[in-house]
This record gives structure tokens, C-alpha cells and sequence, in this order.
């Protein structure tokens, strides 16, 4: 009979592109699968995937009434079903997935996509980060199998809790029709964003910085908690359509707008050791669309960079050292093309196809060396 394995996470299914890829290695590769996540009032129909998916709906949307409601929530979701391992996605599913997997005697993994208690959302609230960091110190030590997004994190984690995280980066997969593009679009230079609008993400300085440029303009796809501020700022800026907000797309329409600009920005304030460990998929997303990417110099891009030499790195986050930036890779053509083309070249190494070798590693041990199917 085949394993059967089920992902816990807080997100929206249908733009957890981490996610969709891992689900889908795994079913195709033998395992039955069901990841589950939350539904938002926003939240678009499931599409039909190789795996199950189911949705919970939580009363609440944020804060600490939402995590208490959602683990309940899933404790008892686990509890109905019928699976042979589980796995959480961060901190804030691991509490329902490690109490089930003790109370069914199986196996509990833990994927952990960010530093929880290192997020910024919890850097200024002391008792909130303690709270996040005595589960973590609970749980996580007693994890036999874990995960994560770099080895920089990786490091850290081990370091922190004792147990043993892998790393499985969140590469795409690889998109060869990609690998003809040569140059840039016709019209406005075109700065992309793709995630999260979320604090700690330098977006309001990236407004700040294409509002003082002539024939630039800022592409920002994805939704958060900053969405109606950043709106703000830009009509208080009066930029018009030198800033775009896309919303939330499809991770496939994601990829079909990926290749159309000319640098993607992957910005992050200093503010905790999340996010100066990061890893982020956008920035593997920007490498294999062709698109170089300015990102911060932190150690994961600093490495990334002198390996392959596909971003331009800023030593801080500031609206001067951004235009500063933007400036040089419009009006260096040559510098902008000699990044695309690396990109293009890196993309060869850097795709799913390759990384998920690990992914199904990871959980052929969890099963005790059980063969999976090719």
C-alpha cells in the first residue's frame, strides 16, 4: 500500500509554490498525499493536482485567536484521518503534527520555511517571540526529521535545537522556453516584485525610489499585510503608473510575468536573523525567467552570487542605495545583459528536477529505507 503522508501549513494552497512542488514529486513518485491549508475569503477555487487538498476555515484571520483556532482545528483534522507520517510547515502547524504523530505512533517531519521566532512581525513584541521560541525549543529537539530552505538557516537551526535539519531549496522547476530570451522588453524599464507585501520587505523604499526615476516602473505582484498602505503611499507619492499592483496571481500566470521585466527586486531589512538567512524562491524564480535580480548582501545571495554572478547585491536598504542601483542597471546595458546571461546559464543547475533528489531522500529514510517508485 502506498504511504500515505499529510502537509500541515497556515498558507493559501493555490500560491504556496514550495508546497505544489513538493506534494507533487512525492505523488508522482509513489505516495499519497494530501496537504492542507487555510481558506480566505480571497482565496481562488483549488485547481485539480496529482494530490489531495483540503482547506480549513478558520474563524478568525490573524493574531493569536487565529493560531490557537487553526491548531485546534487541524489537531482534530489529523485525528479523523488515516495517514502514515506528517509533516509541518514552520512552527505554527508543528504543535497539532507532533501531538497526533505521538498519539498515533508515527512519524512527525518538520519543514521550516522561515526562522519562526525570528520573523520581524515578532521582533518588537518580547512575549509573543517568547512564546514562539519555548514551543520551538519544546518540539524541535524531539523532531528526528527536518528540513529547511539554505544552509545558512539550516546551520542556525541545528545549532539552536540539536536536531539535524536538510536543505531542500525552494528551486522551480526548469522552464527551458525561458533560455532564448536575450534582452529586454520594449518600453519602460521594468522593476518586478513577486511575493508577500509584508513589513521587513523594502517595499515602501522600492516606491520611494522608482517615484524619483523617469521611464521606470515598478511591477508589484502579490498581496499582505502592507497591501492598503502601499496603495496609500503611492497615491500620496502620486506616482500613477509607475507603480503597478497586480494582486495575487497564479503561480502559473506568476511565470508568464516573471520574464517580462528587467530586474526583480528581493529587498529585506536587517531586522532578525529570518530573514539575514533567508533564502528566498523569488530569487530562484527571478534565475530561471532570466531576470537578474537586486538583492541584499546577505550571506545565502552573497554565495549564490559569487558562484554564479546573477544578482546585484546592496549593503543596506535605503531609498539612495536603490535608485543608485536601478540607475546603473539601466543605463549599463552591457552590465544588465552580462547578469541576464549568467542567469540563464544558472538556470541549468538550479531547478527542481535536480533538487527534489533530496525531497525523496529525505522520505524514503522517514519510511525506514521503503522503496519508492521511479
Amino acid at each position: 500500500m502506498d504511504k500515505r503522508i499529510v502537509f500541515a501549513t497556515t498558507n493559501d494552497l493555490s500560491h504556496d509554490q514550495r508546497m505544489i512542488r513538493i506534494c507533487t514529486s512525492l505523488a508522482a513518485h509513489g505516495f499519497e498525499v494530501t496537504l492542507v491549508g487555510r481558506q480566505l475569503p480571497e482565496s481562488r477555487p483549488l485547481e485539480k493536482r496529482n494530490y489531495g487538498q483540503t482547506r480549513l476555515k478558520p474563524f478568525f484571520r490573524r493574531g493569536k485567536l487565529f493560531y490557537i483556532e487553526y491548531n485546534i482545528r487541524l489537531f482534530f483534522f489529523l485525528l479523523r484521518q488515516n495517514w502514515d507520517a506528517v509533516c509541518g510547515i514552520d512552527l505554527d502547524t508543528l504543535a497539532p503534527c507532533f501531538l497526533m504523530a505521538e498519539i498515533k505512533g508515527k512519524p512527525c517531519v518538520y519543514d521550516a520555511h522561515e526562522y519562526f521566532s525570528e520573523v520581524p512581525e515578532v521582533q518588537h513584541r518580547p512575549l509573543t517571540k517568547a512564546v514562539w521560541e519555548g514551543l520551538a525549543r519544546l518540539l524541535v529537539p524531539r523532531i528526528r526529521y527536518a528540513c529547511t530552505v539554505g544552509p545558512m538557516l539550516a546551520r542556525a537551526l541545528t545549532e539552536r535545537y540539536g536536531t539535524d535539519f536538510r536543505v531542500i531549496r525552494n528551486v522551480p522547476y526548469s522552464q527551458p522556453f525561458h533560455l532564448g530570451k536575450t534582452g529586454p522588453s520594449p518600453g519602460p524599464f521594468v522593476v518586478l516584485y513577486q511575493g508577500v507585501l509584508n513589513e521587513g520587505r523594502g517595499l515602501e523604499v522600492a516606491i520611494g525610489a522608482v517615484a524619483g526615476m523617469d521611464d521606470v516602473q515598478l511591477v508589484l505582484c502579490g498581496e499582505g499585510d502592507l497591501s492598503a498602505r502601499l496603495r496609500a503611499l503611492a497615491e500620496r507619492l502620486k506616482v500613477g503608473e509607475k507603480v503597478v499592483f497586480k494582486g495575487k496571481l497564479p503561480p502559473e500566470q506568476l511565470r508568464s510575468e516573471t520574464p517580462k521585466a528587467h530586474v526583480g527586486l528581493n529587498l529585506l531589512g536587517n531586522n532578525g536573523l529570518n530573514y539575514y538567512f533567508s533564502l528566498a524562491n523569488k530569487a530562484f524564480d527571478y534565475i530561471q525567467a532570466g531576470v537578474p535580480a537586486i538583492c541584499m548582501d546577505f550571506p545565502e545571495y552573497s554565495a549564490l552570487n559569487e558562484k554564479y554572478k546573477v544578482f546585484h547585491l546592496l549593503d543596506s536598504l535605503s531609498v539612495e542605495q536603490l535608485s543608485t542601483a536601478l540607475t546603473k542597471l539601466k543605463s549599463d546595458r552591457e552590465y544588465l545583459n552580462e547578469l541576464r546571461m549568467n542567469c540563464l546559464k544558472a538556470a541549468k543547475d538550479l531547478t527542481w528536477e535536480r533538487e527534489e533528489k533530496k525531497l525523496l531522500a529525505l522520505w524514503k529514510e522517514v519510511f525506514n529505507g521503503s522503496e519508492v517508485s521511479q
